[in-house]
């Protein structure tokens, strides 16, 4: 039997036809584009030790530099530092909260009513943060306490069991930011888009590290490192592009992942540019 079409469906299969040859075309060249169209991907950190690697935005990656140096500042242990960052995880999830449950505010969700201090000063990292270990270091064997315990001695939180689930990334981040592990924190920003680029405020980064650390001076690799990784993580906020110590240089550079040999940056200064 043979089928005959009218030549009005004839017509609307061309049309059919040629539509979809366009579609193809311009499909093609906006993919050859894709590049080019791609938006910009956001600023992070990493975290990176042989425990394990932690992805950051960068105000975490900042909150976690200060609790680092602050505590280096107290010459405390690095038990400590890891209760500070699994409280700090389950209260803020690293971030300066400006609200929270009643009056509650600030990375550790310290509150005015109990006596932690006035707001202003608790959404300050630095002041937040000498608060917490001042706390922590009155808890009777703290360092051999499970975790949980510890951090709701400090924080009396109504449901401090859940404290503990943040160990293991706490410990990731306390060797990275303590500076015990070279290396292991890398940020990248997106360029600022003015020109000519923002000149890089370096001694306004190094006045700050001063507020959480006291003396900059690098009196060893370990603390060389912890100042290292304090200044990539305040790297977008400085507008710096490179640190170096140690012989090797981070550099704010997408393409670049880590730390690059071949820095002129000796063990006893870590330099900003």
């Amino acid at each position: 039997m043979r089928v005959r079409f009218s030549r009005g469906v004839i017509t609307i299969v061309v049309v059919v036809v040629v539509l979809a040859v366009g579609v193809s075309v311009g499909l093609y060249h906006l993919l050859k584009r894709a590049p080019k169209l791609a938006v910009q991907p956001e600023a992070y950190c990493t975290a990176v030790t042989p425990e394990g690697t932690i992805g950051l935005d960068t105000e975490q990656a900042r909150i976690s530099a200060t609790i680092a140096a602050v505590a280096a500042r107290r010459r405390l242990p690095e038990r400590a530092v890891v209760i500070a960052y699994a409280t700090a995880l389950q209260e803020s999830k690293l971030s300066n909260l400006g609200y929270g449950d009643r009056d509650s505010v600030g990375v550790f969700q310290q509150r005015e009513s109990q006596g932690w201090g006035r707001k202003k000063q608790l959404m300050d990292p630095v002041y937040a943060t000498n608060k917490f270990f001042a706390a922590l270091v009155k808890v009777k064997n703290y360092r051999k306490l499970p975790l949980a315990e510890a951090a709701q001695a400090v924080q009396r939180s109504a449901g401090g069991y859940a404290y503990a689930p943040h160990e293991g990334d706490a410990k990731i981040l306390a060797a990275a930011f303590t500076g015990r592990v070279p290396r292991a924190v890398h940020c990248w920003y997106p360029p600022a888009k003015k020109t000519p680029p923002p000149r890089p405020r370096t001694i306004e980064a190094r006045k700050q590290l001063a507020r959480a650390l006291g003396s900059t001076a690098i009196t060893s690799k370990k603390r060389g490192w912890l100042v290292a990784a304090w200044s990539v993580a305040h790297a977008e906020r400085y507008a710096i592009s490179r640190v170096g110590y140690s012989g090797v240089t981070w550099s704010n550079d997408v393409e670049l992942e880590g730390w690059q040999g071949g820095g002129k940056a000796g063990d006893r200064q870590v330099e900003l540019s």
